[in-house]
């Protein structure tokens, strides 16, 4: 299914000599860089009605005429799925992911997705690329995501988000005690030879994750991180590389095994929580319809909780 895009614009004399996808971007900011540049290549994007290529200068006074098609994703099937929302409005929803909840279909996850329930919730983000996901959450990762409702949104969003403009803190209990907070610098790539791991790697992509403490426990660490990048698995990968990995987590956290001395109400909390301890706790940006500012933050889910509960009652560590 298609749905049909017509819009047009002349060249300013003041944008002369700029390259033509350099113009574009500028001339209809609602649509990304990449998708411009695809339609002049397909020529569904013409130069007072010719053909151009993404790096032909223009002088100025063209006019820029686009006939073009979005896909609208119907073999993707709508269907109900539970999801709190946070926040919405015409532009944005953001969401309080429940764990277990995919947010994408794949390879043997086609149904039941967070994608899946959008489409059900709202029919019109068939129309929005990823049906408006502008960012995810691991499987088993809880907490704030935001949504895009139309493209103009998604794409305001995505470029914020590239621009490090998007403020995303998160909460995690980490294996071992720390002495600090701190920060971790280390690119990350996909695993060398377990191909659905990602790694700290050298020719990996750039990956910062600031951390500080919250409160220490006699084997534990209760976090809070904030992202400056969003790679695949980065806190997993970063609190794994300094030697604190995620409790629960089930790829990066190591063999299972209990601490010392721990009590068996402990053992057995430990024993049920199936996944990795981390929680989105706050989100923050710029309304990509009215440019202000907006911030939500979101409790921890239960199972953290009781676990930190447990934590802070048997086996306390007041050493800061």
């Amino acid at each position: 299914m298609q749905e049909l895009i017509e819009m047009d614009a002349q060249v300013p004399i003041t944008m002369g000599g700029q390259r033509v996808d350099q113009i574009a971007a500028q001339l209809f900011p609602e649509y990304s860089r990449s998708r411009l540049q695809n339609w002049l290549k397909s020529g569904q994007m013409l130069v007072d009605d010719k053909p151009a290529k993404p790096k032909d200068k223009l002088v100025g006074g063209e006019w820029l005429r686009v006939e073009a098609e979005l896909e609208v994703f119907s073999e993707w099937r709508a269907e109900p799925v539970d999801f709190p929302i946070h926040y919405e409005d015409e532009s944005i929803i953001v969401i309080n992911k429940p764990a277990g909840l995919t947010v994408h279909p794949g390879a043997g996850t086609p149904n039941g997705t967070l994608l899946n329930g959008l489409l059900h919730y709202d029919p019109s983000l068939a129309s929005v690329p990823r049906a408006g996901i502008v960012h995810r959450l691991d499987k088993d990762t809880t907490g704030l995501m935001v949504v895009a409702r139309t493209i103009e949104a998604q794409t305001a969003l995505v470029r914020d988000l590239q621009d490090r403009e998007i403020s995303r803190e998160y909460e995690a209990i980490c294996k071992g005690v720390m002495t600090g907070g701190g920060t971790v610098d280390e690119p990350i790539g996909r695993h060398g030879t377990q191909r659905t791991k990602m790694a700290v790697r050298p020719m990996g992509k750039p990956a910062t994750t600031h951390y500080r403490v919250l409160q220490k426990f006699a084997n534990h660490t209760h976090v809070r991180l904030k992202l400056e990048s969003g790679r695949t698995h980065q806190i997993r990968v970063h609190m794994d590389h300094i030697h604190y990995p995620l409790v629960g987590d089930p790829v990066y956290g190591g063999q299972f095994s209990f601490p010392r001395d721990i009590s068996d109400r402990l053992k057995t909390t430990l024993q049920s929580f199936k996944r990795q301890a981390l929680h989105a706790k706050a989100l923050g940006l710029f309304h990509p319809e009215t440019g202000e500012w907006m911030e939500w933050e979101i409790d921890l889910p239960a199972d953290m909780h009781s676990l930190l509960t447990v934590m802070a009652t048997e086996s306390p560590n007041d050493d800061y």
